[in-house]
């Protein structure tokens, strides 16, 4: 996993590298899930979770995060999946501005994902990656 180290900023691009796991458990008959994220690197650690919660009504799925270390729910991003790839949306903010985040998750393969998120600061225009993560699945 990489983690732009100052997103939507006029500094260069510095990637922060970690590694680790993601657990995912099926919940209320897999119409939900939560991943559990424990990934380390040279430059710390990142706990978190992420609630998936799918919509039957409005068709769509939900995508919450929570970073363990200050325990606070981030907006969700909303969407689907289409031919196999999930694109997701929300409104969040970093800092004091408003930004639109998006979430895209691509199955590479059987065992891998590729997800990543980006941020753009004026409106949806033009976007800025700021988190790439490659899941493996290991088959126990």
């Amino acid at each position: 996993m990489r983690v732009l180290a100052d997103p939507l900023s006029e500094s260069p691009d510095e990637w922060l590298r970690f590694s680790g796991t993601s657990t995912v458990r099926p919940l209320a008959d897999r119409r939900a899930n939560v991943v559990e994220l424990d990934v380390s690197g040279p430059d710390g650690r990142i706990e978190a979770l992420n609630l998936r919660l799918y919509e039957p009504q409005a068709q769509r799925w939900s995508l919450t995060f929570v970073n363990l270390r200050d325990g606070l729910l981030t907006p969700a991003v909303y969407g689907g999946f289409r031919d196999g790839v999930g694109e997701f949306y929300g409104d969040d903010e970093l800092g004091d501005r408003p930004i639109k985040v998006r979430f895209l998750v691509d199955q590479v393969s059987k065992d891998e994902a590729r997800f990543e998120q980006a941020f753009s600061a004026d409106g949806g225009t033009t976007w800025e990656t700021n988190w790439v993560a490659v899941d493996r699945r290991i088959r126990r």
